[in-house]
This record gives C-alpha cells, structure tokens and sequence, in this order.
C-alpha cells in the first residue's frame, strides 16, 4: 500500500491538471462564442450562393462549363481534410483522418489515385508520416481560417479539374452541429451537381417560389451562361471557406467537451485518492496507537 507522502504528492499532482484542463475548458467556451458568430455571419452568404447557383444553373438548362461535367472516368481524386493544429480535442481529429483513409481506400481499390490537401499540424504530420505527402498543406489556421487559404485550395482543385488532372474533389470535415456535438461530414465539392443543389433547395423550403417568381425579373448581363460561369468559381471558393470556419467551431467545441471530461476526471479521482488518503492515514493512528498500549502494557508487568 502507498505511504502518505506518495498518496499527498498524487493528489497534488491531479489537482495541479484539474486547474490546467478547467481553464482550458473555459478559454474553449470562450472561443466557442466567436466561432460560432463567424458561421452564422457567413452561412446567409453561403446558402444565397447555393440558392443562386441553383436557380442560374436551372435557367441555362444544359450548360458547358467543365465543373458541371462530370468525368467519364474517376482515376484521379483529391481529398481535402481539415482538422486541427493542436490535439486534446478528444476523437475530433482521429474521426476526419479515419474517414479520409477509408475514403482513399474506397477509391485505390477502383483503380483511383488519391491526393491530400492536408489543413491543420495534425494531418500534415500524420500523413507525412506515413509516406503521403500533401499536395497543399495548411498550419497555424485551424482556429482562425482566412479566405485566402480557401481560395488556395479552390484554384489548385478548380485548375486540375479543368484541366483533367483532378476527377473528384472531397472535403471531409466536423460540422459544429451546436456547441456540445460535432457531426462528421464528407462532401463532394467538384463535378457541381446543380440538379441536387436544387433538391436540396426544395428539400430546406428554399426551392421554386423565388426562382420561379423573379425569373421573368431578371435581365443577365452578359447572359446566363457567362453569369453561371462566374459563379461557380466563387460557389467552390464558399464551399470549401464554410468547410473551414465551420470545423473550427467544431474544434472549440471538441475541445470543450474534451477537457469538460478531464475535469471530471480529475474531481473523481482527487475524490478517491482523498478517500484512499484518509483510509491509510486513519490505519497509520490506529497502529501507532496499538504500539503504544501495547508498550504500556509490556511495562506494567
């Protein structure tokens, strides 16, 4: 059984992480409430855009723009993940990357070469570590995202898709789905299906009225397919920017949530040690108080 200076000494050591993981449970809180002003400042831009592009896309009818088309064959796809630069967010980061690799086996095992845009420390040196290297990667911005960094990953997906080098890109990400739960998420960024936006539109009760009662309104200049072709740039931009700030909300949460529990932890454990404590301090008095009645009772006889 541990003596007391042992059972002292791991209490104080326990306490000392509860204060550390308490405060970082609150800077997390803190944080939360900016990130998540930052998505819902964004997210009208985001479904205007989708709204937009849907009801452009369904105006033109059959458009010829190379990220409406889908590729005859999928031997090339890029994946963006986006996860964090810090860990201590429980399974937030572990639950993209695990995804990401059963995504790259679905497409290896169909005869698909697999590139990674890596966003955050994590991805890049888990991947870097097993002999992937990113073709983009993306440190020091998982809490703060800027649209520069979307923009970067934008063109080199849009450029390689144009061109035929890229057939498919997917961004895998957690959607802060509120302050407590993430929600896992894998979507198709490029071919742009239009016919599933507006689905989707009709779904969320966005759909037809507006498009349908502002369509004789609506004089394009220079004409619908050169607006379409202007839009769908800036759509991926926006997908893959919402992606981003979405997931750092996500992480602050994931964090909280994280070190809520090492807290807990904490509290239970000082609990029973303290318990433990008093348990082996109490035997100690016991025994020494045995010793000396029975050192008493040896000198009365």
């Amino acid at each position: 059984m541990p003596n007391l200076h042992d059972i002292e000494r791991r209490i104080n050591s326990v306490s000392s992480t509860k204060q550390i993981t308490r405060t970082m449970e609150m800077v997390a809180a803190a944080k939360i409430r900016r990130a998540s002003e930052r998505v819902e400042q964004a997210t009208p831009y985001s479904e205007s855009m989708t709204e937009m592009l849907a009801d452009v896309a369904k105006r033109v009818g059959g458009s010829e723009n190379a990220l409406l088309r889908k590729h005859d064959e999928v031997k090339n796809v890029l994946v963006v993940a986006v996860v964090s630069d810090r860990g201590l967010a429980g399974g937030f980061n572990s639950n993209v990357l695990r995804r990401v690799d059963h995504l790259m086996r679905e497409k290896q095992a169909a005869g698909a070469t697999v590139q990674i845009v890596a966003c955050g420390k994590k991805a890049i040196g888990y991947y870097t570590y097993r002999k992937v290297e990113p073709v983009l990667g993306f440190a020091d911005l998982s809490a703060d995202p800027t649209v520069a960094q979307a923009a970067s990953v934008a063109a080199y997906a849009i450029d390689g898709y144009v061109n035929g080098a890229i057939d498919e890109v997917h961004v895998v990400y957690n959607h802060a789905k509120n302050a407590a739960e993430q929600q896992l998420r894998t979507e198709l960024v490029l071919p742009v299906d239009a016919e599933k936006l507006e689905r989707e539109l009709a779904l969320d009760g966005v759909a037809d009225g507006a498009g349908a009662q502002g369509a004789s309104d609506v004089i394009f200049e220079p004409g619908a397919e050169a607006v379409l072709d202007r839009l769908l740039p800036a759509y991926v931009r926006t997908t893959i920017y919402h992606a981003l700030i979405d997931s750092a909300a996500a992480e602050q949460g994931a964090r909280r949530n994280a070190m809520m529990s090492a807290t807990d932890n904490a509290t239970e454990m000082v609990e029973t040690l303290t318990r433990l404590y008093n348990r082996v301090r109490q035997g100690a008095i016991t025994t020494e108080i045995s010793e000396i009645v029975g050192g008493a009772a040896a000198l009365e006889e």
